[in-house]
């Protein structure tokens, strides 16, 4: 799913998305019984999984989510809890060092093509053409087929741990497996990610704790910020001789975007605090972050249109609450804990499998604190499994060293399930089916030769149960300046396309909905806070204030008599 590059608009990922759902449910279609898992061994985990579904469930029935959008959550979130539970079931050893090293292997392939990708964005920017090779929307950085930066890093550290975990259980030469280290690692340079860049001090702090790593590769992790400046130094010095561009040295060391050493995040986390502090007790509601931080007034808010906080605890926090919130956080810190205790304990030949799978955990753990990978479920799913193995039972002896009472034997769990196979099979038929209802709303976008005319196209994106949401962003916006009376299709837009990601496009043409129909001081708070994100493609619509003549009959240019709740936008 990460190396593929051809998609489909509205969305660049969600083909990415059905796509690992569909293959992670084959592969747990294809397992044998599963054995009774022990019922404390991901307990953690799956309470919390659960608190996230029953808040997007309650957030669509009690609140005003719409059911695809949270359909959406339930779906990536069970699909999560599946994996999890195969990774982590007692497997007799054969089956469990299979499933790990197609697991490694699967992160070093991916990795390393998304490494040969990255260096031709870089090095031959005129080849990628879109659909076998995405283009670089960065210039000069590198974004591979997962378009992001960002994303590619953590993709390109996985693949170093799971390089470490197969280099180290086998006697392979060292000089070749060195170098698929270091191009992996030159992946990250080319990025020009400073996510990447703390990344490489989590590959020396497990060089530097983890003693029973071979030592030619403990060295290596703990020389990798080393190796990552060298590798960048020389970059650097090849587009300064060449005259190319090294895009990544111009980000890293201009603080990045804007001058901005946390691209924005400092100021969104500040507004997301204040966010908590006004609804603390049940949070703005799963899924409803962006529609409540552009509805609030916040005079020197970032003007980019987030619809994320940047922060998983954060995150956590004001959609959810504090008391849920934190108590979502409590079970994923102690899951996190039980797996690193398990981790450490585990001396048998399974020991570096289940510390670089705690690995990936923190690499993508960091990630999240300062972005959301984990609402992609190609690094979801993965995540999902890393942890589940590091989970899973340990050996009597292994559990008493952890501090843990052990569990039963695995071998006296006859016969197993079939259940979690049934699940995949279900999960990979319902990516398929999913995929063919994404195509009701990508001939909105993109249309065929003979398709229908939009109206009608519109009309049936619409009744997608997935991705209507989609839909409704074209309804709201493609035919000018709304005038009452709406039609239905205009009213259904409304009600749930702001959900999605309000941008100053729907802003604007929800603001003129809301004047038509006689809501003026929604419409006129609404402008008001069109103004606070500065974004130029808002000129037009303020253009009538300009002039003394039509500013005073122009909602846009007076401003609301009353505060107005962001809820009361979405009530009728």
């Amino acid at each position: 799913p990460m190396l593929l590059a051809f998609n489909a608009p509205p969305s660049p990922t969600v083909l990415n998305g059905l796509l690992a759902i569909g293959l992670w449910g084959l592969v747990l279609a294809m397992l044998p019984r599963v054995p009774r898992l022990p019922p404390g061994s991901v307990a953690a985990t799956l309470a919390a999984a659960t608190c996230v579904v029953l808040a997007a469930v309650a957030s669509a029935v009690f609140g005003s989510l719409p059911a695809s959008i949270a359909a959406g959550t339930v779906a990536v979130v069970g699909a999560a809890a599946l994996v999890l539970l195969a990774a982590a079931a007692p497997f007799d050893h054969r089956t469990r060092r299979a499933a790990s090293d197609g697991f490694w292997w699967g992160l070093v392939i991916a990795g390393g093509l998304s490494a040969v990708i990255a260096m031709i964005q870089v090095f031959a920017p005129d080849w990628p053409d879109g659909t076998w090779i995405a283009r670089s929307s960065f210039p000069g950085r590198a974004g591979a087929n997962l378009r992001q930066p960002n994303h590619l890093s953590s993709l390109a550290l996985w693949a170093i741990v799971a390089w470490v975990a197969l280099a180290g259980q086998r006697r392979w030469r060292m000089p070749l497996a060195l170098a698929v280290y270091a191009a992996l690692l030159f992946a990250v340079v080319l990025t020009g990610s400073r996510t990447g860049i703390l990344g490489t001090a989590v590959l020396a702090l497990w060089g530097l704790v983890d003693r029973r790593l071979p030592r030619p590769w403990r060295i290596a992790l703990l020389t990798s910020p080393l190796v990552f400046a060298l590798l960048w130094s020389a970059m650097a010095a090849w587009a300064y001789f060449t005259g190319h561009l090294f895009g990544a040295e111009g980000h890293v060391l201009l603080g990045g975007s804007g001058g901005d050493i946390s691209s924005s995040r400092f100021a969104i986390w500040s507004n997301a605090l204040a966010m908590i502090a006004a609804e603390p007790w049940t949070g703005v509601g799963w899924g409803e972050f962006n529609l409540a931080w552009t509805l609030s007034a916040f005079p020197h808010r970032p003007t980019a249109f987030f619809d994320h906080t940047h922060n998983l605890p954060l995150q956590l926090l004001v959609e959810l609450g504090i008391p849920l919130g934190t108590a979502v956080i409590v079970l994923l810190a102690v899951a996190l804990v039980q797996a690193g205790r398990r981790a450490w304990a585990c001396d048998d030949d399974e020991a570096l499998s289940r510390r670089a799978a705690l690995m990936i955990v923190l690499m993508i753990g960091l990630h999240s604190l300062l972005e959301y990978p984990l609402w992609y479920a190609y690094f979801l799913l993965p995540v999902a499994f890393a942890w589940g193995f590091a989970l899973s039972p340990l050996t009597p002896a292994a559990a008493r060293q952890a501090g843990e009472r052990p569990e039963a034997s695995p071998l006296a769990n006859h016969g197993g399930s079939r259940t979690l196979g049934f699940a995949g099979l279900a999960l990979a038929i319902g990516a398929a089916a999913a995929a063919f209802d994404y195509w009701r709303v990508v001939v909105i976008y993109d249309p065929g030769e003979h398709a229908a005319p939009l109206e009608e196209r519109i009309e049936r994106g619409q009744r997608s149960p997935l991705f209507g949401h989609h839909a409704d962003y074209a309804a709201a916006t493609a035919f000018g300046e709304p005038k009452e009376p709406l039609s239905p299709s205009q009213q259904l837009a409304f009600e749930r396309a702001p959900h999605q990601l309000l941008d100053v496009r729907l802003m604007i043409a929800w603001a003129q909905a809301l004047a038509a129909e006689g809501e003026l001081d929604k419409a006129r708070w609404l402008a008001a806070r069109i103004r606070e994100f500065r974004n130029p493609g808002a000129d037009e619509f303020f253009a009538p204030c300009r002039s003394a003549g039509t500013a005073a009959t122009a909602f846009q240019c007076q401003p609301p008599s009353r505060v107005v709740h962001w809820r009361e936008f979405t009530r009728p």
